[in-house]
C-alpha cells in the first residue's frame, strides 16, 4: 500500500479539524437560534372585525343579514389547524378535526348561552379528549359564519357555505353554519335583540350582503347589543365593606384608552372571595361615557386574560374572542 506523503497527511488533518470546527459552529448556532424561534409570537389570522351598531348610522337594514352573537371562543380553521384570534393553536380531538373540510373557515367554538367559562377553560388546555368536548353535560359545536378565502360577496359566501355543509352533514356532527336571517327595520331589530337577551344571549351581528371578506374594521360587520363592552387591565384590588368585609369590594382598572376607574358590580360571591389577579385583562360592560371619557355604570362581565402567579413569575392564560 502506498504511504501517505507528509504534506498529504497534514492536509487531511487540516480538513478533519476544519470539519469538526464547522460542526461545532453549526451546533452553537442552532442552540442560539432555537430560543429565538420559540420566542416568536404566533401568527394571528387576518379575521374580519366588527363595528358597533347605532341608529345614528342610518344604515339600510335590508342590505344586511342578522345572526345571534354567540358568546364563545372565535376559532379560525386554516384547513389543517384551529387557531384563536390571537394565533394560538387549539387542541381539537382528532375525531372532531376529521369532520372539518380542508378549506379555511371562520366561526365560533360554542357550547350554549352563558357557558363562556366552560369553553374558554377547555380551549386553554394543551391536550383534551373527545369526552371533554362531547358529553352528557355539554357538547361543543363549531358554528361557522364565513369563508375567509372565498372571493365572492357575503351573499355568495353564504350559499357556498350552505352547499359545503350539505355535502358533509351526514358524516358531520361538529360544525354547522350560523343561522342567518333578515331584519326589516330598526324596530324589528330591537325586538329581536330583546328576545335574544331574554333567552340569555349576548346580542346580534349584522353582516352586509354585498361585502367582501377583509380584516379591516368597518360597517360591513356590526354588533348589536343593549350595552357596550370593552377590555381593561386590573391594577388594584379594593377591599369590601359590610356584607363584603374581608372580600373584594371593587377593582381599579385602566382601559385601552388609558382611562382609570373602579368597577364594583357584576361579581359573584365566589369571584369576590377569589378575585382575578392584578394584571389580568377583564371585559366590562357600560352604558355610554361621561364627558371625561369614563364609562358609565361599568360592571364586571368576565376575565379575558387571567394572570396566574407561579413563584416569582407570572404567566398569562389567553382566552380569545
Amino acid at each position: 500500500m502506498q504511504k501517505i506523503r507528509p504534506y498529504s497527511r497534514a492536509t487531511a488533518l487540516e480538513f478533519i479539524a476544519g470539519f469538526i470546527a464547522l460542526l461545532s459552529a453549526c451546533t452553537l448556532l442552532s442552540a442560539l437560534l432555537s430560543p429565538l424561534a420559540q420566542a416568536q409570537p404566533p401568527h394571528k389570522p387576518a379575521v374580519t372585525l366588527a363595528n358597533i351598531y347605532a341608529p345614528s348610522k342610518q344604515i339600510n337594514l335590508n342590505n344586511y343579514w342578522a345572526s345571534e352573537k354567540l358568546d364563545g371562543v372565535r376559532g379560525y380553521w386554516t384547513g389543517t389547524q384551529m387557531l384563536t384570534r390571537q394565533g394560538n393553536s387549539i387542541d381539537i380531538p382528532s375525531v372532531l378535526k376529521s369532520q372539518l373540510p380542508a378549506i379555511a373557515l371562520d366561526g365560533e367554538l360554542w357550547i350554549a348561552r352563558n357557558t363562556f367559562e366552560h369553553i374558554s377553560a377547555l380551549i386553554r388546555r394543551k391536550h383534551t379528549s373527545y369526552k371533554e368536548w362531547s358529553n352528557a353535560h355539554h357538547t361543543v359545536s363549531y358554528n361557522v359564519f364565513d369563508l375567509p378565502h372565498h372571493k365572492g360577496t357575503f351573499d355568495q359566501r353564504l350559499n357556498a357555505l350552505s352547499a359545503l355543509y350539505n355535502t358533509s352533514r351526514f358524516q358531520n356532527t361538529f360544525w354547522r353554519p350560523v343561522q342567518q336571517f333578515k331584519i326589516a327595520n330598526h324596530k324589528v331589530l330591537m325586538e329581536q335583540l330583546k328576545a335574544i337577551e331574554q333567552l340569555g344571549g349576548e346580542g346580534l351581528m349584522l353582516h352586509k350582503g354585498d361585502s367582501l371578506y377583509h380584516s379591516i374594521r368597518n360597517d360591513d360587520l356590526l354588533k348589536v347589543k343593549s350595552f357596550d363592552d370593552a377590555e381593561a387591565s386590573i391594577t388594584q384590588h379594593l377591599p369590601g365593606k359590610g356584607k363584603y368585609s374581608g372580600m373584594l369590594g371593587a377593582i381599579r382598572v385602566i382601559n385601552t384608552e388609558g382611562v382609570a376607574f373602579n368597577i364594583g358590580t357584576g361579581f359573584s360571591d365566589a369571584e369576590r372571595a377569589n378575585p382575578p389577579p392584578i394584571g389580568s385583562i377583564i371585559t366590562y360592560k357600560y352604558y355610554g361615557k361621561t364627558h371625561k371619557g369614563t364609562p358609565k355604570f361599568a360592571s364586571f362581565l368576565r376575565v379575558r386574560h387571567a394572570v396566574t402567579a407561579t413563584g416569582d413569575n407570572a404567566s398569562k392564560r389567553s382566552q380569545s374572542e
